[in-house]
């Protein structure tokens, strides 16, 4: 039995993925979405920004809203800003966006 020859990236490529910029405010009351701030998604989290606790609540917090996987959600950018950079595997922006509520 012979194994194809891949390109890197193409066993675990996602059918759609993107890109999502996201401020987060940590130590909120609750977990929710604030808002747009132009392409960006205002979050709140209860979670403190301690030991990477808020990253983690954020993760769990877009893998639930969107319905997807945790493992679907990655943090690529500001691990420790509360500006952030996520990647979403298995949904295009449009269908990102759609579900987090921003208007037309």
């Amino acid at each position: 039995m012979t194994i194809p020859n891949l390109e890197p990236g193409t066993l675990n490529s996602a059918p759609h993925s993107c890109r999502l910029a996201i401020k987060v405010i940590p130590g909120a009351s609750r977990d929710e979405i604030c808002g747009w701030l132009d392409e960006m998604l205002k979050v709140k989290l209860s979670a403190p920004p301690v030991d990477g606790r808020a990253n983690d609540a954020l993760v769990e917090f877009l893998a639930e809203t969107l319905g997807l996987p945790r493992r679907a959600i990655v943090l690529v950018r500001g691990e420790t800003a509360r500006q952030k950079l996520v990647r979403i595997d298995g949904l295009a922006l449009e269908d990102v966006k759609r579900r987090l509520g921003k208007p037309d």
